[in-house]
């Protein structure tokens, strides 16, 4: 006979924790651990890919999964006496040099060795236009001459008067909110939001879109970071790319020269994630932006609503919508007592360059249409503008009106040529011939650049003029330009004159 089975006691529910509660349709998001974080806010890349791939179309509910990533600060904390706000909208771009959390194995390939500073070591004030048709990207040198406001020091709590320091000093006494006060102060320009990015972040955004490419007209080699470039086209993966926006010893234009490669840079990433397909797939868009989310600190105002607007509003965005601007230097090693070198600005023109971002005005100049008929091929990036290329032409060949058409033809790209050529003594010349000073060398490869299959020939004491001999193998001229088109009153390039054709 069967015993009936005593029911069992239904176990004791355990109290389960609180939980917040998540917008409707928004997935939990496992957090890091607090320790798990990188402080070293890397960069220009990064900051601005917050507002690349905030694109409409994705969904809030992955949008907002993305926002439970970022870490929150509040930079406009007790701020008074702020300047009045203008049209558009203004964010402050912050990477910080905070290298006590990069792993030992990228320390030794990225060379990120010595002790962090805990400072500001790239600064962006990117200006949205009302209109969202227009990215105004100004760079702030690190270096900058600056009167930090009267404030307490958050480390050692003193109460600190009026005082200069470089620029980037700023977050190591005060953090984010001092570093907002101190770029008020300077440009009267107000911050709307805050964004300070992340080291690591920074190679997992360029590896998630595919890599960044980059074109240089030269040699690119800084023992300092290992940068190994030779000149032409780069794909660039992340920490590549690492070495490339962090290069100062690359040139002589040391942190200005660096300005301008992360201006490049952030174009080419720009062209890359709207080329890409990555704003238009829904699963690569969460990979890749939180990426470039995971380590990203912003004010509290910068949420979910704020991204899905950006997004929607720029989801034609492009490179030809960005324009660069680095403030207009007066001093560029201005002696600080106690501080030492220091980059001053030209307060006049500066202040002209940030009265443009209040009142919404482009930097760069209106561009030109395009003339009617057949769309020219792209122009190949030299070292040298062709106008500072002074050139002779001579026609090596039986075939006449050759010389006059090399001659108008080179001109017609920018070269500086005599406007009279001349009948060479060698009239059966079969390879076109380019004779130069090896003083002039960068000049002379600019030139052949534009003579495809021509031939480079040393000739000692002839001087900055170059002779180029036309040989029965021409065939065109390939139009050139210089690296750097910087044009109107505030030197500005656009996004699609830097970026590779």
């Amino acid at each position: 006979m069967p015993v009936p089975q005593r029911p069992q006691r239904p176990p004791r529910p355990r109290p389960a924790p609180p939980r917040r509660r998540l917008p409707q349709g928004t997935r939990p998001v496992r957090r890091r651990k607090q320790d798990e974080r990188p402080r070293w806010g890397m960069r220009v890349a990064t900051g601005l890919s917050v507002l690349v791939l905030g694109a409409g179309g994705i969904g809030h509910a992955v949008v907002s999964s993305l926002e439970n990533g970022i870490g929150r600060v509040d930079p406009f904390k007790d701020m008074k006496n702020r300047p009045q706000g203008g049209h558009g909208t203004n964010l402050l771009l912050v990477g910080t040099d905070g290298r006590d959390t990069i792993t030992k194995a990228e320390k030794k390939k990225y060379r990120l060795g010595g002790a962090p500073c805990h400072c500001t070591d790239t600064i962006m004030l990117v200006h949205l236009s009302a209109d969202r048709q227009r990215a105004s990207v100004v760079s702030l040198p690190r270096d900058s001459y600056a009167e930090m406001p009267a404030h307490t020091d958050r480390t050692t709590g003193k109460r600190h008067e009026s005082h200069p320091v470089k620029l980037n000093a700023a977050y190591a006494e005060g953090g984010p909110t001092l570093t907002v006060r101190t770029v008020e102060n300077m440009t009267k320009v107000k911050i709307d939001h805050y964004l300070e990015v992340d080291f690591t972040s920074f190679m997992k955004t360029v590896d998630a879109v595919g890599g960044v490419k980059i074109c240089t007209a030269r040699p690119m080699k800084d023992s300092y970071t290992g940068l190994d470039l030779p000149a032409g086209t780069h794909e660039l993966d992340g920490g590549q790319a690492l070495q490339y926006v962090r290069s100062r010893h690359v040139d002589v234009a040391s942190d200005l020269g660096r300005m301008e490669r992360q201006q490049k840079f952030v174009a080419a990433l720009i062209k890359q994630a709207t080329s890409s397909g990555v704003l238009l797939n829904p699963v690569k868009f969460q990979q890749v932006a939180a990426s470039a989310l995971g380590s990203v600190r912003a004010d509290k105002g910068f949420g979910t609503q704020q991204m899905l607007a950006l997004g929607k509003a720029m989801k034609d965005f492009g490179p030809a919508s960005s324009e660069f601007a680095s403030v207009p230097i007066g001093d560029p090693s201005f002696p600080v007592e106690g501080i030492g070198s220091t980059v001053r600005w030209d307060a006049e023109k500066a202040k002209e360059l940030f009265r443009a971002l209040r009142e919404d005005k482009p930097l760069a100049p209106s561009k030109p249409q395009p003339a009617a008929g057949p769309k020219k091929p792209p122009a190949t990036v030299v070292d040298v503008a062709p106008k500072q290329v002074r050139v002779q032409v001579y026609n090596g060949t039986p075939k006449d009106g050759l010389g006059r058409t090399v001659d108008a033809a080179l001109r017609a790209t920018g070269f500086a040529t005599s406007e009279a050529p001349l009948n060479g003594e060698v009239r059966d010349l079969e390879r076109t011939l380019v004779e130069y000073d090896p003083r002039w060398d960068r000049s002379a490869k600019s030139l052949a650049t534009a003579l495809p299959g021509s031939e480079l020939k040393a000739v000692k004491g002839q001087g900055p003029q170059m002779r180029v001999t036309v040989g029965s193998d021409f065939t065109k001229v390939q139009r050139v330009r210089a690296e750097s088109r910087e044009t109107g009153e505030f030197s500005t390039v656009r996004g699609d004159e830097v970026v590779c054709p």
